[in-house]
């Protein structure tokens, strides 16, 4: 990006981020998550380090906050509150620490201290004489509000301060404080309903205008900074003057070097979930309080201080182009290729856009500034775009109405949201049927992988599924990647799996609407293979959990000449099909039976759950296994046999359309984990 093209963006960039501002710090509103907003200032940020000299007084980077609200008191701070500026990967800690080394003199080491970054609402309270005088928000940095009456209220603020030991002595002369405000996760649990996140329900409380309904929150209060002279010359001793005054404080952990600091950062990754509040980072000072006043502000941030936010399930980003992939069953699928970016320490490059009808919702073009999310198991979607960042060189995305493999006229089924390949014999969906074939829950062959058979495909060593088992050593050996040993592994691991237990082969043959419930459903029902290939509709129709469209689409499946060559083939191939449950699966079903029986079969017995969309406190594999193990079945398609639908994030349109249809009940996630507790 040349200097012309930065400018722009920049004054764009300032645009969006003064408006989100505003509505989060003054109007107490939100409308993108605190992760997308540090992501845009980051972005702001980094821009402006490279073009020092498009750094502008009314830029973001060179304040606090929002003005203070007209109904309180203003209070002016001593010293300005400042923000402190965000890291996010391990090299831009290297490149802070680089650029500390060139302002202080060559032969000074710069210490650190580590603490906790509460994800809470900084006030600032000022003590005379020992006795709470005032309190008060940041507000913009310089001036906040003064919210005396409201802090009082959170018992973890003492009112008044004590020193010394056996016989605490006041404190005389004015003593200032700064901290955050915050609720615990487990009492947050009451406000959900009403607040996105604990630091906005802490916001908003502290700036009510009645204490009595602050009291009636159990808010708490962590103090982080010292302002008055205490005699303290590192900030790890500031940290011990305050819990001797009486506040609760993260006592932290000095660092000598960037490598401890990293080891610390990893240890709270770690215990992250186990704390009682929500963190959000680590705070990195500079230990020496003289070394850090010297080192000064560089526009609303010390330089001597960074807060190294730990990887967020969003981030933003841009798209550089869309493509389309095809799936084994011909969904058409458009993927955004993105500027790589991080998001949960995850470098990511691609990003789902589900479908025709979601482009048109979210209005996305190419060349769009946007927000990624990733959640659980699932690839990254892009959530939302922002329209106020185009510079006009965007291009729309047609969608196509060919498949761009096979150039097959494609297909939008009634009631269907996507568009498919009919083409069975479509290049694209016969590599993602192999994948499917070779997955865990299907034959499971150890290190064949999709890149291994793309690698097999391009060379014309496999086109069907049988063809993985007439691989020899010496067919493997001249690939790159392999030699003589990996190649013998590989073919030892295809022939262990030639026996396989009848629910797995079903699933492997990747019938649409068949998932490994259904697999087991049906294995379980017709005990061979023959009895279900011979199977009439009517059969399919009355087993229990099954409805028409997955009774429709097996029937179909197994009365499909090109179906039953491949079955045959796999035959020939010497596949041998266990008329019992493998021993995977056999184990699975001894554990659940179990489970079942120190249950009373298990709270959910007789429950179909169908799983929908995205969910955030676990992946779809671990709740499907959870409601096994109480009783219930996890099914893959709405029928009037489904219980509940469990609808996450992003459902998918046609189960919740069947299920409104069939009067099928709808929960949402946290219904569905009260149901499992």
């Amino acid at each position: 990006m040349n200097k012309a093209e930065a400018e722009k963006r920049i004054e764009k960039l300032k645009t969006v981020i003064n408006h989100h501002r505003y509505l989060y710090h003054v109007l107490d509103k939100q409308e993108i998550s605190e992760d997308v907003l540090d992501s845009l200032k980051h972005e702001l940020f980094s821009l402006e380090q490279k073009f020092p000299d498009l750094i502008t007084p009314d830029s973001p980077t060179q304040r606090v906050a929002g003005k203070a609200l007209e109904q309180f008191e203003k209070v002016r701070h001593s010293q300005p509150m400042l923000s402190i500026e965000d890291i996010f990967v391990e090299e831009e800690l290297y490149d802070w620490e680089n650029y500390l080394k060139k302002l202080i003199p060559q032969n000074v080491d710069p210490e650190y201290f580590c603490e906790l970054k509460v994800d809470g609402f900084a006030v600032s309270l000022i003590y005379e004489n020992g006795i709470l005088k005032t309190g008060a928000t940041r507000g913009d940095g310089k001036v906040g509000e003064n919210v005396t009456q409201n802090l009082k209220t959170i018992p973890s603020i003492p009112i008044k301060l004590e020193t010394g030991e056996g016989g605490p002595r006041p404190l005389s002369g004015r003593v200032e404080v700064r901290g955050e405000v915050y609720m615990e996760k487990k009492a947050f649990e009451a406000f959900k309903p009403f607040y996105s996140n604990p630091r906005n329900l802490a916001a908003g409380s502290i700036r009510q205008l009645d204490p009595n309904l602050v009291a009636g929150r159990p808010l708490k209060f962590l103090a982080y900074k010292l302002i008055t002279d205490l005699g303290q010359k590192k900030h790890f001793e500031e940290h011990q003057i305050l819990s001797a005054l009486g506040f609760k404080t993260d006592l932290g952990k000095v660092c000598k070097n960037i490598s401890q600091v990293l080891d610390f950062r990893k240890e709270i990754v770690e215990k992250r979930e186990k704390f009682p509040f929500m963190i959000d980072g680590v705070v990195i000072n500079v230990n020496d309080n003289f070394l850090f006043e010297k080192l000064g502000v560089a526009g609303k941030s010390p330089r001597g201080v960074r807060a190294f936010k730990f990887s967020s399930k969003k981030n933003v980003t841009k798209i550089l182009d869309i493509k389309i992939q095809v799936g084994r069953t011909g969904a058409i699928t458009p993927v955004a290729k993105l500027e790589p970016v991080q998001i949960e320490g995850v470098t990511i490059t691609r990003a789902t856009l589900h479908n025709e009808d979601e482009i048109k919702r979210l209005a996305v073009k190419i060349g769009d500034t946007v927000v990624v999310e990733r959640a659980g198991d699932v690839i990254p979607a892009v959530k939302k775009v922002f329209t106020e960042l185009r510079t006009g060189k965007e291009k729309s995305f047609v969608f196509p109405k060919k498949c761009p493999i096979c150039e097959t006229e494609l297909e939008r089924p009634a009631g269907e949201v996507i568009w498919r390949c009919l083409n069975r014999n479509c290049g694209a969906r016969k590599i993602k049927s192999l994948y499917h074939f070779a997955s865990r829950k299907a034959f499971n062959i150890d290190g064949l992988g999709p890149k291994i058979i793309n690698q097999l495909s391009d060379n014309n060593l496999v086109s069907q599924p049988a063809d993985f088992f007439a691989l020899k050593e010496g067919d493997l050996v001249p690939l790159e990647r392999f030699a003589e040993k990996s190649a013998k592994n590989l073919v030892l691991a295809i022939e262990a799996r030639k026996k396989i237990g009848l629910a797995e082969f079903i699933y492997s043959l990747g019938i649409r609407n068949v998932g490994e419930e259904t697999s087991r459903d049906l294995a379980e029902y017709f005990k061979t293979l023959e009895g279900l290939k011979k199977a009439p509709l009517a059969d399919l129709d009355n087993i229990k959990n099954l409805g028409s469209v997955v009774s429709s689409s097996v029937f179909d499946w197994f009365h499909n000449k090109k179906n039953l060559e491949v079955i045959e083939n796999l035959i020939k191939a010497g596949i041998r099909i266990t008329e019992t449950r493998s021993l995977q699966e056999t184990e699975t079903r001894s554990l659940r039976e179990s489970l079942r029986e120190s249950r009373g079969d298990g709270p959910l017995l007789s429950k179909n759950f169908v799983l929908t969309g995205v969910l955030e406190k676990m992946t779809r594999e671990e709740a499907e296994k959870k409601i096994r193990s109480l009783g219930g079945k996890a099914l893959d398609a709405v029928s009037r046999k489904t219980s509940y639908v469990v609808a996450g994030s992003e459902p998918g349109m046609v189960k919740i359309n069947k299920a409104k249809e069939l009067g099928v009940r709808i929960i949402d996630e946290k219904e569905f984990l009260d149901m499992i507790k």
